[in-house]
């Protein structure tokens, strides 16, 4: 599992948010700090029937692996007065996704899917709530402008490189004598060829299939593939001046836009940098 560890601020309680792969996890633990009995709302919580109904829905929507029938059986005994329910409890009799208990240098005590935890959050006060809500959506809309930063800066990256690229063409693929036409037909077929090589489709291709899009095949493109396509621009203008064919290239280039996209879908640390 990839983790990413952040805070937020919550009326004077900073709370830790866990990024456990593509789900945002938060510190039950660090939500009660302030409140009157502290830890022990969390086990009243979850005490509670309500809540264990609530839990149980949520795991069936979000959970494939959800154990049913043992949540029926806590079910049941919720609500008695000698029923208690811990999280390490409800998840191995369950396979519940939706609390964990966490201990480690990302930070130890009870955490919650942020669906659960708004929830929590709604029962130990509105007002709490609404201020965690408020906080937490701030904290994705500054992930959000920093990623859309990224991707800017990798799109001007590989504008910068198609330069590059289109000046190798220029000097090794285009004779003096042709039109201004015939140059431009060049520069699109060599685009295209990076288009096969890294999408495995050209760009009319593309746009054949995706007509309801505003944008075309490279404005789609996630951040791996935009970093991928301006090394590709780098290494074809190299083979270019080398007097490799178009097909031979195009060989190469498949080759090492899978040999690049496979190194940067499986390192952690590139995807946490990406993301």
């Amino acid at each position: 599992m990839v983790y990413k560890k952040q805070t937020i601020e919550v009326e004077g309680t900073v709370i830790t948010v866990l990024q456990v792969d593509e789900a945002d996890y938060i510190s039950l633990t660090d939500m009660v700090k302030n409140f009157e009995n502290g830890l022990s709302l969390i086990e009243k919580w979850l005490r509670n029937k309500n809540t264990v109904e609530f839990l149980g829905i949520w795991e069936k929507i979000n959970n494939p692996n959800f154990n049913s029938p043992e949540f029926e059986g806590i079910m049941l005994e919720a609500g008695l007065n000698r029923f208690t329910l811990s999280v390490k409890k409800w998840v191995e009799k369950t396979n519940g996704i939706g609390l964990m208990a966490k201990t480690g240098r990302f930070g130890s005590g009870t955490y919650a899917h942020r669906d659960v935890a708004f929830e929590f959050g709604a029962w130990l006060s509105p007002e709490f709530k609404l201020y965690l809500i408020k906080e937490f959506q701030r904290l994705k809309d500054e992930e959000s402008n920093a990623r859309r930063l990224e991707w800017n800066f990798q799109r001007t990256l590989s504008k910068v490189n198609y330069r590059i690229h289109t000046d190798a063409i220029k000097e090794s693929l285009i004779p003096a004598v042709l039109s201004k036409e015939q140059i431009a037909t060049v520069y699109a077929s060599e685009a295209d060829l990076l288009n096969v090589a890294l999408f495995g489709i050209t760009a009319k291709q593309w746009r054949d299939k995706n007509q309801d899009t505003k944008g075309n095949i490279r404005d789609e493109a996630t951040l791996e593939q935009l970093v991928v396509l301006s090394n590709l621009e780098s290494i074809n203008a190299l083979l270019i001046r080398q007097g490799l064919s178009q097909s031979e290239r195009l060989q190469k280039l498949n080759e090492s836009a899978i040999y690049q996209m496979k190194s940067l879908l499986a390192n952690p640390a590139t995807k946490k940098l990406l993301r």
